[in-house]
């Protein structure tokens, strides 16, 4: 070997130690940074023709573990969507009031069941009036404040969809620019490593937010996709988009259907044009969008649909009286004649009867005074095996049996008018079908209509019918709207004089009696949309068994959200340790690699020495 063969060696020895050095003392100095993963430099031998053997840093690598770096990306998002989730969950509990305390729901609604108890004892006593007012109207102030927090969860949940979509928006254009320095990086370049640990970074991050997967391209570049296959980031970043609410009523719903929803969705811009909606194409996953769509557009709906069921059943069942209709013969025809004078928007008209094959079907007819919410569907009512016809009836009791025979000849029933405001139900004649019954539910609007039902709570100033509109049901949202009918509050009196002439009786428990039966012992039918009971076996029961199990349902979900929470911290737990274990920088690794080097370096520095000096000897000679 030559001098100068040697001289190039020795001297390529050195370079690759010292870049060596310079990775072990970055690895050193970043020993405690957030994110920073081990390098190792990959040397390689190099032929260099007459001149010899020699070495170069072919590439700085990072010393990772991929497939465990996947499966913390993929448990991240679960985490995340845990962690948002048993938060909220923890918030709702707090609507409903600390339990074991006179401020929850069940609590402040056995207040007014005992004292509408005490008032039937003491019909007379004013005092026993005024206290069943005041613990009416904690009740309604109770369901107010739980509409009003349950809506403020879901506008912080929408809030917060807005501020991840910046991050995210954030994360993906660093993605992007980072592949694009990658593109014409050197992989013996230092800077490389150090890139790929900021982009994990922001693929962490992004991980968080929503599920996606991760695909290795060439020149240590990336792409970034939701778990359902759009790709979200390569050398060119897309772009999330929402447009937040502000605050949020329950009226305002989410659907999938952009015409129809009153919400923002979560959209995504390619960078070439073009949009699809994550949230309706099901790319989201997990993650904190997943969590925050979920609990602003399912969770708390449901939640909302509890309230408003309680509110609603409550008024309902103080204030509706169903009256059979009186069965009548008219030529060849049966059935019964119903007066549907007293009917208010939203009451019903209920009709079954018996088919040709001894089939029972059930009908509700419910009176719309908005024609644009014309035609029902078969939602309107709780009763799975109800079928619903929405009728107008702005024409009076003749076009309403014209429009009832429109539905429903088909099915063999017959409308007519016979007088005034009845409207008769009857069968097309022997041998097809039986009416077995018909009845009208109407609501209570005075004070001193002659019977118990009375309006005590009222939809803010008018009576709580139940109405449906183009806008939807007055159902939704009335939890918040609900309070003490005013005429109440200003003559307590009205709980228990039901009639103005002849004035009740000094002592008539009639009315007082009535309230508390129908708080207490009344059942009612509750929509599936309360998540408790399925839309084919709604629940039925009692508006204290329905808050119990409102209560335990909303505690059940609690739990399995913390448990969720906490089973998915020891899994990433499990896995950062597992990653750290062999990406984290180990001091004494590092220690004993540096003096390796150091004798690398040495030893080359010695050669180079002792060439110099056969150099200068031979110079001399010369």
């Amino acid at each position: 070997m030559s001098l100068t063969t040697s001289l190039t060696t020795s001297l390529a020895g050195l370079n690759a130690t010292q870049a060596s050095i310079a990775v072990v003392a970055g690895n050193v100095a970043n020993a405690n940074t957030p994110g920073y993963i081990a390098q190792t430099v990959t040397q390689v031998a190099t032929s260099q023709g007459n001149a010899g053997d020699s070495v170069r840093v072919a590439a700085i690598n990072r010393v990772l573990d991929q497939f465990v770096q996947t499966q913390l990306t993929t448990e991240s998002s679960g985490k995340a969507y845990a962690d948002v989730s048993a938060n909220f969950y923890q918030q709702l509990q707090q609507v409903y009031g600390q339990p074991g305390t006179n401020t929850t729901l069940d609590s402040v609604f056995n207040n007014f069941t005992t004292a509408v108890q005490a008032l039937s004892t003491s019909p007379n006593s004013t005092a026993a009036q005024g206290q069943t007012i005041a613990a009416a109207q904690s009740l309604a102030q109770q369901l107010n404040n739980a509409t009003s927090n349950i809506q403020g969860l879901r506008t912080q949940a929408d809030q917060g969809i807005a501020s991840d979509v910046q991050q995210a928006n954030n994360a993906l254009q660093q993605i992007a620019q980072i592949n694009q320095q990658l593109q014409a990086n050197d992989p013996s370049d230092s800077s490389t490593a150090l890139l790929e640990n900021q982009r994990d970074q922001d693929i962490a991050q992004l991980a968080q937010l929503m599920s996606i997967r991760v695909v290795q391209g060439p020149n240590s570049q990336v792409a970034v996709f939701t778990s359902s296959g759009t790709q979200l980031v390569g050398t060119q970043a897309a772009q999330l988009s929402f447009s937040t609410t502000g605050t949020i009523t329950a009226a305002q719903q989410w659907n999938a259907d952009p015409t129809k929803s009153d919400l923002g969705s979560l959209t995504l811009v390619a960078p070439g044009g073009g949009s699809i909606d994550l949230v309706t194409s099901g790319a989201i996953g997990s993650g904190d969008f997943a969590a925050y769509f979920n609990m602003r557009d399912s969770v708390l709906v449901q939640a909302q649909s509890q309230v408003d069921a309680i509110a609603s059943q409550m008024s309902s069942a103080l204030s509706d009286t169903t009256t059979a209709g009186a069965a009548e013969t008219i030529g060849a025809q049966s059935g019964f004649a119903t007066d549907i004078g007293g009917l208010s928007a939203g009451n019903s008209i209920n009709v079954t009867y018996t088919d040709g094959s001894n089939v029972q079907h059930n009908v509700s007819i419910i009176r719309v005074d908005d024609p644009a919410a014309l035609p029902l569907s078969n939602a309107a009512t709780t009763d799975p095996n109800d079928t619903v016809v929405g009728v107008d009836f702005f024409g009076g009791a003749a076009s309403v049996a014209a429009q009832l025979n429109a539905a429903l000849g088909s099915t063999g029933l017959q409308f007519s008018n016979s007088s005034g405001s009845i409207l008769d139900v009857l069968d097309s004649g022997p041998a097809t079908i039986t009416v077995n019954a018909a009845s009208t539910t109407t609501t209570a609007t005075s004070l001193t209509g002659g019977s118990g039902a009375l309006p005590l709570f009222v939809d803010g100033t008018t009576p709580f019918t139940g109405a449906i509109t183009k806008s939807g049901s007055e159902m939704t949202g009335y939890a918040g709207r609900i309070s003490v009918n005013s005429a109440l509050v200003a003559d307590p009196s009205g709980l228990v004089n039901y009639q103005a002439s002849p004035l009740t009786q000094t002592g008539d428990a009639t009315r007082p009696n009535f309230i508390y039966n129908q708080l207490v012992n009344a059942t009612g039918q509750y929509s599936a949309a309360t998540g408790i009971g399925g839309a084919a076996s709604p629940f039925q029961g009692t508006l204290t068994a329905f808050m119990t199990q409102m209560v335990s349902m909303q505690s059940l979900a609690a739990t399995n959200a913390t448990s969720l929470q906490s089973g998915q911290d020891v899994v990433v737990n499990a896995l950062q340790a597992r990653f750290d274990s062999k990406s984290a920088v180990n001091i004494d690794s590092e220690m004993a690699n540096l003096l390796s080097l150091q004798n690398s370096y040495g030893a080359n520095a010695r050669v180079m020495s002792t060439v110099k000096a056969m150099l200068d000897t031979l110079m001399q000679m010369m």
